[in-house]
């Protein structure tokens, strides 16, 4: 009896502690089930703040605690190119105005189901509309092996390029024997071609347009780490020659695991 009068008394304190203004809340509990990074690859866009409904997912602080107003910019990873985690279910994933002109206006949404367990990546794309201020953008799924193979790299292809026709993604190492690798199949905007196994080692990259002899946007000199998991995202305006603009088309990469 005089036990559990002791745990009544205990159990009392308890509810008494947490009513109380001045208690410390506990918040520890699991980690969402699910992840996702965001990319801006808008071509002419501004900085932006991801959000996945209202929730701010990416954001950039100053050296005086205060949000920075440059946000994600263009050819940027949020969150230094790791992932956030979220909860699953159905989001309006959308990027706002990071700057103080403007500032949270929505330039793009983009609707998308986030599954258990699952892993994304958000692109804001397409040519940003200055008048309307509007952007494109798509979402998906980094569907990655989970088992991570020390033997192999793994490499898939992403085509955010507005304006340009498919593309295939052609990977050629650097060092003798050369090794030619073609990753996936013809990759249309907005798609994204499966992860493929790749022999460890630096390689020179090439898009070509389906049937075509010449290359579209490369990139020389990529390191492709055994264990590693890799997305190259293709991004910019494909009508743009120059070697130095930065609208350019271009070849980014980026670490998912």
């Amino acid at each position: 009896m005089n036990r559990t009068r002791a745990l009544a008394a205990m159990l009392c304190v308890v509810a008494f502690a947490a009513c109380d203004e001045n208690a410390v809340q506990v918040i520890a509990g699991p980690a969402a089930t699910a992840r996702v990074k965001f990319f801006n690859f808008g071509v002419g866009a501004p900085g932006v703040n991801f959000y996945a409904n209202t929730t701010k997912m990416t954001a950039i602080s100053s050296t005086t605690g205060v949000e920075s107003t440059t946000g994600v910019v263009y050819g940027g990873v949020g969150s230094g190119g790791f992932y956030s985690s979220i909860e699953p279910g159905a989001y309006s994933l959308t990027g706002k105005i990071a700057a103080t002109v403007d500032k949270d206006l929505v330039i793009a949404t983009i609707p998308g189901t986030i599954e258990n367990g699952k892993a994304y990546s958000v692109f804001l794309s397409g040519l940003y509309n200055g008048g309307t201020k509007t952007s494109d953008g798509f979402i998906v799924e980094d569907d990655f092996p989970a088992d991570i193979d020390y033997a192999v790299a793994h490499v898939r292809f992403v085509n955010g390029i507005f304006n340009a026709a498919p593309l295939q993604l052609i990977a050629t190492t650097t060092t003798a024997p050369t090794l030619v690798d073609t990753i996936g199949g013809v990759i249309a905007y907005k798609s994204a071609g499966a992860f493929e196994a790749v022999v460890p080692g630096v390689y020179n990259l090439t898009t070509r347009f389906a049937g075509a002899g010449t290359n579209a946007p490369a990139r020389t000199n990529v390191s492709f780490v055994a264990g590693r998991v890799y997305t190259i995202g293709a991004r910019g305006d494909i009508t743009v020659v120059s070697t130095t603009l930065t609208n350019r088309p271009f070849l980014d990469n980026t670490a998912n695991r």
